[in-house]
C-alpha cells in the first residue's frame, strides 16, 4: 500500500536489502536503453529520487519509500526487475520502423479489458500511453508494457483525473511508479487513522478528533456514492479494512490498496461459480446467492460496499464497545442506530437500491447536523 506497513515475516532484511539493489539493477536497464520513464533521470543520474527503507516485501507487491526532491514518496512494483515482466515479442521484429499508434493502443486497449474487465475506446488510454518521438521509442513501449502488467496502476492511472478518491500517481521508471505518500489506516488504533498526522499534534483533543472522524465519514460516503454511480460501471471493494484506506490532509479518504476492487463485469466474472450453498459465493467482503437449483452462484452481488463499510469502519466509530464509545460524538445514540441498520441491510432485492438510499442519506443527515452541532458549540 501508500503507507507504512510492517514487512511480512515471510522477508528477512536481506529481501528488503535486495529491493535497493533493484533500483540499481534498474538505472543499469535504463543506462543500456533498455527502459524509460520521466523519474528515470532523478533516480539514475541527479539523485533526486533516493531509497529510504523498504516497507512491505511478498510475492507480488514490493513497496518501497523514498525521498524524491525533498518529499516523501512510494514506489511500487509487482516484481523486482525489469526483466522479470514478459517481453513484447513485437519490439524484437521491427528496428528503426515505428510501432503504428493505433496497434499500440489497441494493445493498451486489449489490457485494460483483460485485467479490469473494461471497454476503452482509443481516446480514453491517454494515462497510460503518452507518445514520445524519439530514439527511445523502443524502451518507452517496453516500458509501458510492464507497467500495464500491474493492475493496480491500469486502475490509478485511468481514475487519476475522475477520482479524488484514489492515489495519485507521480511518475515512472521503468516498471516501478511512484504515488504519493499517504499514512494509512490501522484496525489497531484507537481511532482507525492517525489524527495527528493529520489535524497535527496541537489539535488532537477530544472535540478535534470528534470533528476529524465525522469529516471522515462524509468523506466515506462521498466515495461510497462515487464508485456506485459516477463511472460506466459500478466499483465493488471487496476487501474493506482500515490498512487499505489513507486520509489526505483536507481528510479525504483514499482507497490506496486497489487489489480487490472490481468493476461490475470483472465482479460478475468472480462470483459467478459453481457451489453447493452460499458459503462456496464469499468472496471476501463481496457475496451473492447460491442457485441451489442450478448450483451456480448468482453474478449480482448480494450486499454492497456502504453495508461493509458501516460494518468495519463506522461501527468501530459510532457503536460502543464492552470498553465505551471510542469518541462521544452529538447525536450518538441516532448514529449508532443508523450504522446497525446500514451494516445489516440484508440481501439484494427489490427493494435493496431503495434500502441503500435511504440508509445513504440518513447517515448523511445526521453526520451533518453533527457537524452543525460541533460547530455551535465552538
Amino acid at each position: 500500500t501508500a503507507s507504512p506497513k510492517v514487512v511480512p515475516a515471510a522477508a528477512g532484511p536481506w529481501e528488503c536489502e535486495y529491493e535497493r539493489s533493484s533500483l540499481s539493477l534498474q538505472c543499469l536497464d535504463y543506462r543500456s536503453g533498455a527502459l524509460t520513464g520521466d523519474l528515470c533521470e532523478d533516480l539514475c543520474v541527479a539523485q533526486k529520487l533516493v531509497y529510504k527503507h523498504c516497507l512491505y516485501y511478498d510475492r507480488g507487491k514490493k513497496v518501497i519509500q523514498a525521498d524524491w526532491r525533498g518529499q516523501p514518496i512510494i514506489l511500487k512494483s509487482k516484481k523486482e526487475i525489469f526483466s522479470s515482466y514478459q517481453h513484447l515479442s513485437m519490439l524484437d521484429e521491427v528496428e528503426t520502423q515505428d510501432i503504428p499508434e493505433t496497434e499500440i493502443l489497441l494493445m493498451v486497449a486489449l489490457e485494460v479489458k483483460n485485467v479490469l474487465g473494461l471497454e476503452l475506446s482509443n481516446n480514453s488510454t491517454g494515462p497510460l500511453w503518452t507518445r514520445r518521438k524519439g530514439q527511445h521509442w523502443k524502451a518507452q513501449v517496453a516500458s509501458m508494457w510492464s507497467l500495464l502488467q500491474q493492475e493496480e496502476y491500469i486502475f490509478f492511472s485511468l481514475l487519476q483525473d475522475f477520482s479524488k478518491h484514489v492515489l495519485r500517481i507521480i511518475g515512472s521508471c521503468g516498471h516501478f511508479y511512484a504515488v504519493e505518500y499517504l499514512t494509512a489506516g490501522h484496525a489497531w488504533h484507537k481511532t482507525l487513522f492517525p489524527l495527528e498526522n493529520i489535524v497535527g499534534p496541537s489539535l488532537a483533543g477530544h472535540r478535534s478528533r470528534v470533528r476529524a472522524i465525522i469529516d471522515i465519514a462524509l468523506s466515506f460516503l462521498d466515495m461510497v456514492q462515487h464508485f456506485d454511480n459516477d463511472f460506466s460501471h459500478r466499483l465493488h471493494l471487496c476487501d474493506i479494512k482500515p490498512e487499505n484506506f489513507a486520509i489526505r490532509h483536507d481528510l479525504t479518504v483514499v482507497a490506496i490498496d486497489v487489489d480487490m476492487a472490481f468493476f461490475e463485469p470483472k465482479m460478475r466474472d468472480i462470483l459467478e461459480q459453481n457451489c453447493t450453498g452460499d458459503e462456496d459465493c464469499n468472496f471476501f467482503d463481496c457475496f451473492s446467492k447460491c442457485n441451489l437449483k442450478i448450483r451456480r452462484c448468482g453474478a449480482q452481488r448480494a450486499n454492497n460496499n456502504l453495508q461493509v463499510i458501516c460494518d468495519k469502519i463506522f461501527r468501530r466509530w459510532f457503536s460502543p464497545s464492552l470498553r465505551g464509545p471510542l469518541v462521544s460524538f452529538p447525536l450518538q445514540p441516532q448514529l449508532q442506530k443508523a450504522v446497525q441498520e446500514c451494516a445489516e441491510l440484508g440481501h439484494v432485492d427489490a427493494t435493496m437500491h431503495q434500502r441503500t438510499l435511504k440508509s445513504l442519506i440518513e447517515l448523511y443527515h445526521l453526520l451533518r447536523v453533527s457537524q452543525q452541532e460541533l460547530q455551535r458549540v465552538e
